[in-house]
């Protein structure tokens, strides 16, 4: 055997199997945990994503992994909380036509399902083309239907929820879920915060004065129940003192007080027989 040859024949089948190899390490993708594996081959984006784990791919294929955890945008008056630098809180009117700042911050998710198609329609920046426009549409769309102190105080929640209903009617079909609405901060006009403090306390201040006057009332009736109470135990009594039990009564004094050691004297005068005895102590 030549051993030219089979030099040649080792070395192109250690060749090959490199290659191989090679093929192989470039089909496998792993998919993380918590993301969505979207296949691109050739400019064509695959309708099915891959879950999360170890596949084998096309080794031409480019697979985008897309996060599918729970996010957050934010828009903030604090130039270092939300996603763009500086002073990002939205502005809206309300129905009184005065202009109030909103703080906010939006939980939100990628459907794997869908990921594809987010990609392949909107791209990666799905938060900046979606997100943050549907918020604001959202936001300025039902603030205006309520008054500056609706929102500042007893229709706050509300003004949440339907924020949210909106927002998610907006972003249905897109690709993308959203979770909550967390509304941070309201910020009005000085003025107008003043005097809505103002009136907000002259109500509890209302209340309070509400509440006493209901105890005092409770307390009348109380009294007035128990002077009731009173008389009508009175009058029972007083049916109650016939002579006969007055007579009994005294004979019953008269016995305790003639066993007494305190020697006492008991005077009865005949025009008071019939009453309690009169006492007189040395």
């Amino acid at each position: 055997m030549n051993p030219v040859k089979t030099t040649v024949g080792t070395v192109i089948g250690a060749i090959i199997v490199i290659i191989v190899v090679i093929i192989i390490l470039a089909a496998i993708t792993v998919v993380p945990a918590g993301h969505t594996g979207v296949i691109v081959l050739f400019g064509n984006v695959r309708p099915n994503s891959l879950p999360p784990g170890l596949h084998l791919v096309n080794p031409l294929a480019n697979v985008i992994k897309m996060d599918t955890r729970l996010q957050e945008y934010t828009m903030s008056v604090a130039s270092a909380e939300g996603v763009y630098k500086g002073d990002d809180a939205i502005d809206a009117l309300t129905s009184e036509g005065l202009k109030v700042r909103l703080d906010l911050t939006a939980w939100f998710r990628l459907l794997p399902a869908q990921a594809p198609k987010v990609y392949n329609e909107i791209g990666v920046d799905y938060d900046r083309k979606i997100i943050r426009p549907t918020l604001r549409t959202a936001i300025r769309d039902i603030v205006v239907k309520y008054t500056a102190e609706n929102i500042y105080s007893e229709k706050r929640d509300s003004v949440v929820m339907a924020i949210n209903e909106r927002a998610s009617s907006l972003m249905e079909g897109k690709g993308v879920v959203l979770e909550r609405i967390l509304l941070r901060n309201i910020i009005l006009p000085q003025k107008v915060q003043d005097a809505i403090d103002a009136k907000l306390a002259a109500d509890q201040d209302a209340r309070r004065m509400e509440f006493i006057l209901q105890k005092e009332k409770q307390e009348k009736e109380r009294r007035i129940i128990e002077a009731e109470g009173i008389r009508e135990a009175n009058r029972i009594i007083a049916q109650g003192l016939t002579p006969n039990y007055l007579s009994w009564y005294r004979i019953e004094m008269l016995k305790q007080l003639v066993n007494s050691p305190n020697n006492t004297i008991i005077m009865i005068p005949e025009d008071l027989k019939g009453t309690a005895p009169v006492i007189l102590n040395p």
